[in-house]
């Protein structure tokens, strides 16, 4: 079939709907004929918790190998700035699913058993933009966006639910406040089928379900968010992977996920879906740090999670989509709130009627000439503090505390270290040349520092005069 270049995405769905397309650079195209010519298209969306900047081999792991994840960034796109908008599971979740920075939507932190909040029925998530288009939808994994009835996956878009409701440290095993915790549940659709679930064969069970609901949905467009519970502690292998890696327990746990992730491109590929299906993998933010060998690396970039540093922010990103994203590293920032909106592009489907702070970046995923972000700047919060501001390759960081390690190395066996206080004053980086953020330059570049800071300031004003309330517990 010849192909036919496409210069936005009016047109790729223009050709779409008439069973021909092809996208931004010679060679590259939509493949109707394999993909059942008009069918729109398939979304797998796999989501891990707590893993660092430099926890794949094609972001420079050692001591183990991703060859599956690693193949997948040859042939799509890799980022290098991909960004989570709160580097804190709960938070972070929100962001993704609503294209919302988390405090406009009042979810902060990581919200634990019988939270009194949640996911508000008003938000929009992505199971229910899909819907919109008559998809079918599924989460396999880590929810933590409330474990009350009524914030469950399966009241906000989900056909399909199997997973356990927050991080699995929350339970009566805690290295450290075991007595603050409550059975932890396995649920599937509104039902706990068990506690305190052997976690051994975690990653192994969710895979096995995600590959069943691709194979079931294999001829209807299909939404998959197949969210891993892992890296984050407590760490568990299955047999097939433990004590295989030289990074230890750690590294077996990222060889399973990477096994994972070959599992359902593998299902994909023989269910002839493979180039009627974008595949997007990424992480809610950055490494556990205090919990030493049990935690990811983020360097070169500074801190982990639960601070604003890009350690804590950047996440590994890569897409795949074979005949639609040409292969190719990306450099441009982008952050999870950015996906919301430019799936709705993709599908169609209409946008909620209330603000949310996400913007369409299809341009910059196919690699459209002249391409530029549509931001003018991504907003860093801890909670409901305005703590960093990045726009182009500057980032302004306000005065705020933060937690931090101050080069030691963590915890071992699973216990981990304490953090000590540290606190920023303004502080100007060049991430273009300065991704650790060490050198502060607002000596050197004062009107940039202003503009920045005052960007920030009219963001925040305006996001918390806007702000809408979390769910409430019923």
């Amino acid at each position: 079939m010849d192909k036919v270049m496409i210069n936005s995405r009016r047109d790729f769905l223009k050709q779409l709907a008439l069973g021909s397309a092809a996208l931004a650079a010679p060679g590259w195209g939509y493949s109707p004929a394999a993909a059942k010519a008009t069918r729109l298209p398939n979304v797998v969306l796999i989501f891990t918790d707590d893993l660092g900047y430099a926890d794949l081999g094609t972001y420079g792991a050692r001591g183990y190998t991703t060859p599956n994840l690693d193949n997948m960034a040859r042939e799509g796109v890799r980022f290098t700035d991909f960004y989570v908008a709160q580097p804190v599971c709960g938070a972070s979740r929100a962001a993704l699913l609503t294209g919302c920075y988390p405090n406009r939507i009042g979810i902060q932190g990581a919200p634990g058993p019988n939270s009194k909040i949640g996911i508000h029925e008003q938000e929009i998530t992505l199971g229910e933009l899909f819907k919109q288009k008559d998809y079918a939808t599924a989460i396999f994994g880590k929810w933590h966006l409330g474990d009350s009835p009524q914030f469950l996956p399966t009241r906000h878009g989900f056909d399909q639910y199997y997973g356990i409701p927050y991080s699995t440290d929350m339970w009566p095993f805690h290295p450290e406040s075991p007595e603050n915790w409550a059975d932890l549940p396995l649920i599937e659709g509104e039902t706990t089928i068990a506690t305190n679930p052997d976690l051994t064969n975690l990653t192994r069970d969710y895979t096995t379900r995600a590959v069943q609901f691709i194979e079931k949905n294999k001829e209807n467009p299909f939404f998959l968010y197949l969210a891993h519970n892992l890296p984050h502690v407590p760490l568990f292998a299955s047999d097939a992977f433990k004590g295989k890696s030289e990074r230890g327990l750690y590294g077996d746990v990222i060889m399973e996920i990477d096994w994972s992730v070959g599992q359902i491109l593998e299902t994909l590929q023989r269910n002839g879906l493979d180039e009627n299906t974008l595949v997007i993998f990424t992480s809610d933010n950055g490494p556990w740090l205090s919990y030493g060998e049990h935690s990811g690396i983020a360097l070169p970039l500074r801190e982990g999670k639960g601070t604003t540093w890009d350690g804590g922010c950047r996440v590994p990103c890569l897409m795949r989509w074979p005949g639609t994203l040409r292969p190719r590293v990306c450099t441009e920032p982008l952050m999870t709130i950015d996906l919301f909106p430019t799936l709705a592009g993709l599908i169609q489907a209409q946008l909620p009627a209330h603000p949310i702070d996400g913007q369409d970046v299809w341009p910059l995923l196919v690699g459209e000439v002249g391409a530029q972000n549509p931001h003018d700047a991504y907003y860093f919060y801890w909670n409901d503090t305005l703590e960093a501001v990045r726009q182009g390759e500057w980032k302004l960081h306000f005065p705020h505390p933060y937690r931090t390690m101050d080069g030691r190395p963590g915890g071992t066996k699973g216990k981990p270290a304490k953090y000590s206080q540290a606190k920023t004053d303004f502080a100007l980086y060049h991430i273009g040349s300065d991704n650790r953020e060490i050198e502060d330059v607002k000596a050197q570049h004062p009107e940039i520092m202003a503009r920045l800071k005052a960007l920030g300031e009219a963001f925040d004003q305006n996001l918390k005069a806007n702000k809408r309330p979390a769910g409430q517990r019923t």
